[in-house]
């Protein structure tokens, strides 16, 4: 099965792909902050978090994906067995509730939920490709990816605006929303002091940092991407 679903992978995507990991997802991230400096550019990068991400896969749109993929019909089989033809019960005081047929989420602990959410966001972020990002030796590099865990990367502010106006539209097509208030945008550059991002989500403003923890380093905006000791 992973033979079939992983070549559909961006190699933008680090998360529980073979022979990648969080150093690698870093070492990536501080390479181009270290290029942007060389070339003297503005790097603008937008840390998405998701709302219960894995829990809000709909079943529909992803079987759909499967289908159009090289998965045999054994494969697809096994996986609609295991992870969407379930019911669900609830407890309440002692008492359960009648069993429901649930529509959305992939198994946790499953050894195949990760490539199965990879998958699924798979559809989102491709959409970012014909957006202009971080131009770095003619290549758009417009988004990092560890998971759910999502860096958008641009020039400037109105490039970044775009990247999150489209990951907003296409998240919520595919059923996943953006958790706004843990959403944040940075901007880390050496031709301004104080440089503003005013990033946007659905009329709600993104919060500016100065730092941020991204898969347990933590990035400031001084261009520095460290392990965090204290």
């Amino acid at each position: 099965m992973r033979k079939s679903i992983r070549p559909e992978i961006s190699p933008k995507q680090f998360g529980f792909m073979p022979d990648k990991g969080t150093r690698n997802a870093i070492f990536t991230l501080s390479m181009l902050k270290e290029r942007c400096t060389e070339m003297q550019k503005d790097l603008h990068l937008c840390f998405i978090n998701y709302s219960k991400a894995f829990d809000k896969v709909r079943h529909v749109e992803h079987f759909r994906m499967l289908e159009k993929s090289d998965i045999d019909g054994k494969d697809l089989r096994v996986i609609r067995n295991l992870h969407w033809d379930q019911t669900a019960s609830v407890r309440i005081e002692g008492e359960h509730s009648d069993f429901k047929p649930t529509k959305r989420g992939v198994r946790q602990g499953c050894v195949m939920s990760p490539d199965l959410f990879n998958l699924y966001s798979e559809i989102i972020l491709r959409n970012l490709d014909g957006i202009s990002g971080l131009k770095i030796n003619g290549e758009n590099l417009s988004n990092l990816r560890y998971a759910d865990d999502t860096v958008l990367k641009a020039e400037s502010g109105k490039q970044l605006q775009k990247l999150l106006d489209t990951v907003v539209l296409e998240s919520e097509r595919m059923g996943l929303s953006l958790n706004v208030k843990k959403t944040q945008c940075m901007v880390i550059s050496k031709t301004s002091s104080n440089p503003k991002c005013n990033l946007v989500s659905k009329g709600e403003k993104i919060k500016q940092v100065t730092k941020f923890k991204y898969l347990d380093y933590l990035i400031t905006s001084d261009g520095r991407c460290t392990s965090e000791i204290s």
